[in-house]
């Protein structure tokens, strides 16, 4: 099915003749406006403690609610995304970054109330220099650390963040 099937109308004007333009796009044959369906940005937070631990979520929400999870989330507009993962891990964490270093990034499907959401997950390093604020909120049941080397992929809900752990485990952190 082509990512835009869920669009029966022109978001430009409102006509009902908007139909499949390439893989990617959809054309409206009333205006001739051309829709592309792009990724939207996403942060992953990479928080290690001294032990060489790694801060993990317990998701509380679906999708894949009680799943294991890194703190991060979706850019806002007009946010870069150092500001997005400074920000999501604030609000779910209590923690303040006092640095993040962008590592790499991975595709991602988000099914959010039935819609897939195509992403594109950044990945930070995040350095926090005090941990007594920690304290889940937000979209976050719980927080511990686990050791790298102690991760199973297989426990994260999401595709993308089971990619990330493989990927961090391989690092050697």
């Amino acid at each position: 099915m082509h990512p835009l099937a869920q669009f029966k109308y022109c978001p430009k004007c409102g006509s009902n003749h908007f139909v499949e333009n390439n893989f990617k796009s959809k054309r409206c044959e009333s205006c001739g406006f051309v829709y592309y369906f792009n990724s939207c940005s996403s942060t992953i937070a990479l928080i290690i403690n001294n032990n060489k631990e790694l801060l993990v979520a317990t998701r509380a929400h679906e999708p894949v609610k009680g799943t294991l999870d890194l703190p991060g989330g979706f850019v806002d507009m007009n946010e870069t995304g150092e500001q997005a993962v400074i920000r999501e891990v604030k609000e779910e964490t209590g923690l303040t970054v006092n640095e993040v270093k962008y590592l790499f990034s991975i595709p991602n499907i988000y099914v959010y109330s039935g819609f897939e959401v195509h992403t594109l997950d950044l990945v930070y390093m995040c350095m926090v220099d005090d941990l007594s604020n920690m304290k889940a909120e937000d979209d976050v049941a719980n927080l511990q650390f686990i050791k790298i080397s102690e991760l199973n992929p297989e426990l994260f809900g999401l595709l993308s963040v089971k990619e990330v752990v493989k990927e961090i485990q391989m690092m050697k952190i």
